[in-house]
């Protein structure tokens, strides 16, 4: 993609911090383990058990369960999962309160988008067209874009390249650990949403700045930027 000279690049995790997903993804969830013979996981869990992606999710679940299946078992519930969720990907799934509000803002300030996410990529676009935002980005990553997942650095900075930014004009935004260290490694300042999906205070990580919702978005990037 063309330079977008010296315009500011807001990277987006997706799960937790752009749309609340996470009684799509525990409904799935159950819908796999209960299939596969397991217990329904508490809706209540889903802050401890979400961010990683649909495998982790899995894995965790069995873990929280002491339940152990071997690789191949866990690669079918894997692609059970994937294609029980794309069916049903945004019928609870919803943008979190002044997303759209916080991108036109932002976008009228000069910045532009992108997302990086652990979620598999072909459910994270389709996710984000079923919301209607999919057009706003830039470039969408997900964690099988590059072969490589969060909190590795690789996926958000060949993230930026793609999205035509530049490291030293981008500011990630997340809600988790990963998403903080994941811009920690990569030099990119990171503004860290408190509503995600977390089962510590996301303060506890030492984000740049801290959010409550998205009308604060602007201000906090402002004030990075200074």
């Amino acid at each position: 993609m063309a330079d977008q000279n010296g315009k500011i690049l807001y990277i987006f995790d997706l799960d937790g911090t752009l749309a609340d997903t996470a009684p799509d993804l525990m409904a799935t969830l159950d819908y796999v383990m209960i299939r596969e013979g397991f217990a329904a996981t508490p809706m209540q869990d889903a802050r401890s058990l979400l961010g990683a992606g649909a495998r982790a999710l899995i894995q965790r679940a069995l873990r929280q369960q002491g339940a152990e299946v071997g690789v191949e078992r866990e690669d079918a519930m894997f692609r059970l999962f994937l294609a029980h969720y794309e069916s049903r990907i945004a019928d609870a799934s919803r943008l979190y309160p002044g997303v759209e509000a916080a991108l036109d803002q932002l976008e009228r300030a000069g910045g532009f988008f992108a997302v990086c996410t652990n979620k598999i990529e072909r459910p994270a676009k389709l996710l984000l067209e079923k919301l209607g935002v999919a057009q706003r980005f830039a470039f969408i990553c997900g964690q099988d874009t590059f072969g490589v997942a969060k909190p590795d650095p690789i996926p958000l900075l060949r993230t930026i390249d793609a999205a035509g930014g530049d490291p030293a004009r981008a500011i990630m935004v997340g809600d988790s650990k990963t998403d903080i260290a994941t811009a920690k490694a990569a030099g990119v300042p990171v503004i860290a949403v408190d509503f995600g999906y977390t089962d510590r205070p996301v303060q506890d990580f030492s984000p740049d700045r801290v959010i409550s919702h998205f009308s604060e978005l602007s201000a906090a990037a402002d004030r990075l930027l200074d």
